[in-house]
């Protein structure tokens, strides 16, 4: 359990409660996101099909690691996600040409 900002979390957390403020596509991006958002005393709950971190597949979704916030704190996570990770997320996923 975790308490920011007044805020307690944990898994058991009202899924209402939480709003999905960024999709990552594997766990490191999504590990740097939350860091940032608890530097900033904003509680985080990543959520992620454990198959995909387990096997290490990031495929149709598998890998997919969904970074939750509470709904009153939405507005000021999404403004501290950065352009630049969002483009950095991009990048990755595009292949490189020979």
């Amino acid at each position: 359990m975790m308490e920011q900002r007044g805020y307690f979390m944990s898994r058991s957390s009202k899924e209402s409660d939480l709003v999905t403020v960024y999709t990552s596509m594997g766990p490191l991006r999504a590990e740097v996101i939350r860091s940032k958002l608890e530097a900033a005393g904003i509680p985080v709950l990543l959520r992620y099909e454990s198959a995909g971190l387990v096997i290490g597949i990031t495929v149709d979704g598998l890998g997919e690691v969904k970074v939750q916030v509470p709904r009153e704190l939405a507005d000021e996570a999404r403004s501290l996600i950065e352009p630049a990770d969002i483009v950095a997320e991009e990048e990755e996923e595009e292949p490189s040409l020979p």
